[in-house]
């Protein structure tokens, strides 16, 4: 069914209408193999049918959709809640009033101060947010209002020199980190839990929404080691290892703690899988604890930390793209701007 572009009586509405049917259209597109509770997605879709009053309450929806497993659907609600925001301080009072130069000033002043990675993705969010208007509007009188948003011509991005380096602990600060793990004062009943999820995505670099996902099938002992298999972007499986010397002592207290019967490694005390944003909530304490404060102190940055640290070790660029599962060994490339090896070299030209 179709609808007049302006299909409530103010802008804000009639925005947030076409935002819900959106989103929900991105919903049942993203992989949903990560899943934990179907019931509830499908009142969330249902939801987004019927709309919701503010875009608070939708953030609410996007943040639970999220926690329920289809974790990038925050790619595309972002970009198009700052955009929400800009338009009502720019006063906009119709749809219509939206074009291709409104659109590059919104990018021009919200991402001045982001990666190149960040800006596409919001380039992107526009172009599908404004391509499904274009293909679901239409007025009573059959005519259909045609937004053709390319923003080809958009100079935001300004190529290598647009990307940032990743935030990384050093190796005294790695030192530090772990200690202040042992020593963080958890409630005694998810200590171990917490301490093993941290330890685990520090020591082999997994995304924390591959740790989250364990399934205790793929987590097997092998000699002195774990074998952990994790499945990562695009559904690819990959194998990581860590020591049992590493784990043991959380690992044992957690599973004889744990009292669901749930596959997951990872849960809370109804068995459903721990949020990205919770893990990220306590790395940052832990990192505070222990005096260690980065531009970004979530748990995404100990997997740059694994990287890098692998990679001033091996030297080895193969081995850092097989380990973190990139598809491409050019991602894996900006941990050779670490490599003080070499930089050494270049002090000693004169």
């Amino acid at each position: 069914m179709k609808y007049p572009l302006d299909c409530e009586i103010s802008f804000d509405k009639s925005y947030l209408f076409w935002l819900c049917r959106f989103i929900r259209n991105k919903i049942t597109s993203l992989s949903n193999r990560q899943v934990k509770d179907k019931n509830r997605l499908a009142q969330i879709l249902h939801e987004l049918i019927t709309g919701y009053n503010t875009i608070s309450e939708l953030k609410s929806s996007i943040k639970e959709v999220r926690n329920i497993g289809i974790n990038s659907i925050h790619v595309y609600f972002i970009p198009l809640e700052k955009l929400y925001n800009f338009l009502i301080n720019f006063g906009a009072a119709s749809l219509k009033e939206i074009d291709e130069e409104l659109l590059s000033d919104f990018l021009a002043s919200e991402t001045a101060n982001l990666s190149d990675a960040t800006k596409k993705n919001y380039r992107i969010a526009l172009i599908s947010f404004f391509g499904y208007i274009d293909k679901q509007n239409e007025e009573k009188n059959g005519f259909v209002h045609r937004y053709g948003i390319e923003l080809k011509n958009w100079g935001g991005l300004s190529g290598k020199s647009g990307t940032k380096l990743p935030s990384f602990m050093k190796k005294e600060e790695v030192q530090r980190f772990i200690q202040a793990i042992d020593k963080y004062e958890f409630s005694n009943k998810i200590a171990a839990r917490n301490k093993l999820i941290i330890k685990i995505i520090l020591y082999t670099g997994i995304r924390v929404n591959e740790a989250i996902n364990i399934d205790l099938k793929d987590f097997n002992k092998d000699e002195d080691a774990y074998i952990i298999q994790v499945r990562g972007k695009g559904n690819k499986p990959r194998v990581v290892m860590i020591k049992e010397s590493i784990i043991e002592n959380d690992l044992k207290e957690w599973l004889e703690y744990r009292l669901t019967n749930e596959n997951l490694l990872f849960c809370n005390q109804k068995g459903k899988a721990l949020s990205q944003a919770y893990i990220s909530s306590i790395v940052e304490k832990i990192l505070l604890s222990a005096g260690i404060r980065k531009e970004k102190n979530g748990a995404h940055m100990l997997r740059h930390t694994f990287a890098t640290m692998l990679y001033q070790k091996s030297k080895d660029l193969i081995l850092v793209q097989e380990s973190l599962g990139h598809a491409d060994i050019n991602t894996s490339r900006i941990y050779t701007h670490f490599d003080k090896d070499k930089l050494k070299r270049t002090t000693d030209i004169f």
